[in-house]
């Protein structure tokens, strides 16, 4: 298993985390997606590395910013 950690910027509640989980949790390989509201942590858990465009793509189709590179 891999894991990668990213920073989402923009999320302000429960429903903006459910969204961004849902939308990355369609990605395909990857297996789990934690996502701290606080922090604005993503963690995505996978078999294989993920490409960060896909998990870019992601966040955005869920209405949010990836933050760095």
């Amino acid at each position: 298993m891999t894991t990668a950690t990213y920073t989402v910027r923009g999320m302000t509640c429960g429903h903006c985390v459910n969204s961004v989980t849902e939308e990355v949790g369609e990605v395909a390989g990857v297996r789990r997606v934690d996502v701290d509201l606080a922090s604005g942590s993503l963690t995505v858990t996978s078999v294989q590395p993920v490409d960060e465009a896909a998990i870019r793509t992601a966040v955005q189709d869920a209405g949010y910013q990836l933050v760095g590179s």
